[in-house]
């Protein structure tokens, strides 16, 4: 996986491969994972090298939308609720990393783009933030569980990095050789089901990109859309979803896998390559936020698009985002970030 591991907050430079693999067993009571009633405990080793997950144990997994790997091992696995926690809402004003106008000129440049012909649709991101004085999200993710219930939240606390997610997005489901992804695009608010041309053509215009990177791991003539723009409900929003599914090629690893089908590209846009290099010129580096999350085992895995998540830092941070095309209204499409954030911020707690 020629991609850069770490989790700097600088803009989006890939740097040399360093991939480590630590035990970790004096740190095993502090760190746990949770998804789909799945808890794991007990962790004993973290790595940076997407090939410890060929041996078979159960890995958390979190990565990058610039590139970056992690992946922590737990020993104790079983079915349980999470564990609730108090949560204490923030208090203070969320900062933007960039303003309505400046959003509004990405959001044009983007315009101007596709009309050179350079790419067809970009996710342009923002992050908001806020000082935070508390040692982990384990409140603030029982607070999420209990008023956003997500089909794919989750929640890792291991050194370094801790991330509590409402995620209503699979980027992968792996049974053996099966595999099917679920991209997003499209959103309104609860009570809108109607879905103008933009959001159709951009949900198309992506599940062409992800066909074209299931194609790369599955074999050849097995990859199917089963299902097309389908509209399905989250807690405050709706959303327009579809899913591919394929089977795999024979003998391929988890590092080839994951090289080949990422960032998620209902996060990076069409063609994925020209649309990461203008998110590149026009975003600090994302972090976990439009990376990967969720678990892998032996040749099973739920992994989440980390979209909808919290992330802990020097500060609690958030990252926002909407689809644009030659059709977005660039007005618009700041109230759309707005609109996915507003509902996650009022449970976190201050001003947005």
């Amino acid at each position: 996986m020629d991609k850069g591991f770490g989790y700097s907050r600088s803009r989006m430079v890939r740097p040399v491969f360093t991939g480590y693999r630590s035990p970790v067993s004096s740190l095993q009571s502090t760190s746990i994972f949770w998804m789909n009633g799945r808890l794991a405990t007990q962790l004993s080793e973290i790595s940076t090298d997407p090939r410890c997950l060929q041996d078979g144990g159960f890995w958390a997994v979190s990565t990058t939308f610039e590139g970056g790997f992690m992946a922590a091992k737990f020993e104790n696995l079983r079915l349980s609720d999470f564990p609730r926690h108090p949560w204490q809402k923030i208090a203070g004003n969320w900062q933007s990393s960039i303003s309505q106008s400046e959003y509004v000129a990405y959001v044009e440049r983007i315009q101007e783009a596709i009309a050179q012909g350079w790419v067809y649709q970009v996710n342009a991101c923002r992050e908001i933030s806020i000082e935070i004085g508390v040692d982990n999200l384990r409140g603030l993710f029982t607070e999420i569980i209990a008023n956003n219930p997500a089909p794919w939240a989750s929640y890792l606390e291991i050194p370094s990095l801790n991330i509590a997610s409402a995620s209503p997005e699979l980027f992968l489901k792996r049974q053996g050789n099966q595999v099917l992804t679920s991209p997003i695009k499209g959103t309104a608010p609860v009570g809108e089901n109607s879905f103008g041309n933009k959001d159709r053509a951009e949900n198309v215009m992506i599940v062409d990109l992800m066909r074209n990177d299931m194609g790369q791991i599955c074999k050849s003539g097995t990859v199917s859309v089963p299902r097309l723009l389908a509209t399905e409900v989250h807690p405050g929003l709706v959303h327009l979803v579809s899913d591919i599914k394929g089977e795999l090629k024979d003998g391929l690893s988890w590092n080839e896998i994951l090289s080949a089908i990422t960032p998620p590209g209902s996060i990076s846009g069409a063609p994925k390559s020209s649309a990461i290099k203008v998110i590149q010129s026009n975003e600090v580096a994302r972090g976990p936020y439009c990376g990967v999350l969720g678990w892998v085992q032996g040749d099973q895995c739920e992994l989440s698009v980390a979209i909808r998540i919290f992330y802990k830092d020097d500060k609690l941070r958030f990252g926002t985002g909407a689809g644009i095309t030659w059709g977005s209204d660039p007005v618009q499409e700041w109230e759309e970030t707005q609109l996915k954030a507003r509902r996650l911020v009022s449970i976190a707690g201050g001003l947005l």
